[in-house]
Order: structure tokens, then sequence, then C-alpha cells
């Protein structure tokens, strides 16, 4: 009887201990929830609510309803804009991609020292401010810039421009500096995702008689499939993200062919002062950014 009563006590102290260590839990977790919602959720509710309103930020609002939206979607400044920011996603996340996949395969087939001094080197970009960084390019891309003088020792001076003020290649060049940013963290990232690869499984690979490249294509390819999506969503939400770099090189320009979202949020708010339209084109590109993220979680996300 008393061993009875017993097992009933300690199965009914079972059953209450896993509610409490929930609301233990969610105690410690609520300073942050709070300080989330207070800086990130109503911000964006925020935000959600001014892109219905007609609003120059200081004069009452007036309700818009959609007309914000219709001028983010059939404006051609704001919709170029809008597809100039999916332009750079090429340069900032698949170029970069590429690029990291072919250093991975080649450091870890060829270079077994100095791995160190070779990860510093291609993760500095990212230690570095974008601002330094942009007024770096914007120099090398002058006239008299190191690009245009590079191009004239090797005999290609006819070629040579301000390639940053130049109205065909402008957004290009831009793109390639996202590139040279991005493309370090890419490959810092396979490689750390090289190392949680089965030895074995290369191992069985060479046995077989695979090369170097059929190892890299059927071996750590398909092991680096998290690592490639961690850094597609990443240098995504960069391109599309992008500010500082554009507003230290181009500024938009020239003639608007390098405006990118963010850029004519930060115009739209603080110096036309129209707080509605830079509030719905903000949710536009959110909306943007979930879409394209879930994406690539979906296509990378591993076989369970």
């Amino acid at each position: 009887m008393a061993s009875g009563a017993l097992l009933r006590e300690n199965a009914t102290t079972g059953a209450r201990r896993p509610g409490r260590s929930r609301l233990r839990a969610w105690l410690y977790l609520l300073p942050a929830l709070v300080v989330y919602a207070g800086f990130a959720i109503y911000s964006a509710a925020g935000t959600v609510w001014f892109s219905f309103l007609d609003w120059d930020g200081v004069g009452p609002p007036t309700w818009a309803g959609l007309a914000n939206y219709t001028r983010v979607l059939t404006e051609p400044l704001l919709a170029r804009a809008i597809v100039n920011g999916l332009i750079l996603i090429v340069f900032f996340s698949l170029v970069p991609i590429a690029i990291g996949l072919l250093l991975t395969g080649l450091m870890l087939g060829r270079v077994r020292t100095a791995m160190t001094f070779f990860r510093t080197v291609f993760f500095l970009p990212q230690v570095l401010p974008l601002v330094a960084v942009g007024i770096t390019w914007r120099w090398l891309y002058s006239d008299e810039g190191m690009i245009n003088r590079a191009l004239e020792t090797i005999g290609l001076g006819a070629i040579t421009r301000a390639w940053l003020g130049d109205y065909h290649f402008a957004l290009i060049a831009l793109g390639l500096i996202g590139t040279w940013c991005m493309s370090g963290l890419c490959m810092v990232l396979f490689m750390s995702g090289a190392q949680r690869i089965d030895p074995s499984l290369n191992e069985a690979a060479a046995i077989d008689g695979a090369g170097p490249l059929r190892r890299f294509v059927y071996v750590t390819l398909p092991g680096l499939r998290r690592e490639v999506g961690i850094a597609a969503v990443i240098t995504t939400i960069a391109a599309l993200a992008s500010f500082d770099l554009v507003f230290v090189t181009t500024n938009g320009g020239p003639a608007g062919q390098t405006n990118v979202p963010a850029l004519l949020v930060y115009r739209l708010a603080f110096n036309e002062g129209t707080i509605g339209g830079a509030s719905a084109l903000a949710v536009v590109l959110t909306l943007i950014v979930i879409v394209l993220v879930s994406a690539i979680r979906l296509l990378t996300r591993e076989a369970k």
C-alpha cells in the first residue's frame, strides 16, 4: 500500500514538473521577448500601418488604402529599384557561392598548410566596415584608379571609364563589390561544413577510382547542402537590404541605375517626407525577402 501511494505521488509530481519547467523557461525568456516585441514586432506592425496612410511625418495622416502599394508596383523609379535589388542577388549571392565552392574545392585538394592565413585573408572583407569598403572601391573604379591603370598597362585602355558613373556598367560594377565582400564568407562557411563530412566517404570514393573532381561533386557538395542554404540566405538578404555600400559609392546614380529599395526607403522617408510610400516599399521588400528565404530553405533542406 505504501509503495503504491509512493508511486502515485511520484507520477503526480512527474506530471507536474514539465509544466513548471515550461513556465520557468518562459519566465527566463520574458525580458528578451518584451524587448523584441517593443523594438521589432511593434515597429514592424507600425510600418505596416503607416503603409496605408498618406503622411509626411509631421501633419495629421489621412487614409490612403492601397495607393502606396500601387505606387510601389507601378511607378518606374520604385519598380526599377526592386528589379535592381533582384539583379544584385546574382552578384551578392549566386556568384559568391560559386566562387566559395571553387575555393573550397581547391583548398581541400591542394592546400594543407597556412589554412588559417587563407581563411583570414578571404574573410577580411566581412570585418571591414562597408563604408570604408565603398570609399576604397570608389577610388579603384575612378578615372585615375587602379583598375583603369591596370587596363591601360595590359593594352586595354580603350575600355577604361569611370565605372561607377557609367550608365550601362554602374550596377555591374557595384555588384562586383558585393561579390568581393561575400565570396570569403561563403568560402569560410563551406570550409567549416566540409570538415564535418565523414572522411571515410572520400576514402571509399577514392578506392572506387573517383578523382578529386568527382569526389567533390558527389561527396563534398551534397554534404554542404546545409551550408549552401545558410550562405544563400545571408547573401540574399545582404543584396536586397544593401544601403550603405550603395549610398557611399553611387548614391543611386547615374540616372537611377543603381537605385535599390533600401536607399529609396531612406529617401522617401527622410528627404521627401513620404512616410506611407517608404513604409509600403519596406513592406514589399520584406515580403520579397520572406518569399526568397523560404524558397531557399525549401530547396536546400536536408532529407530526413
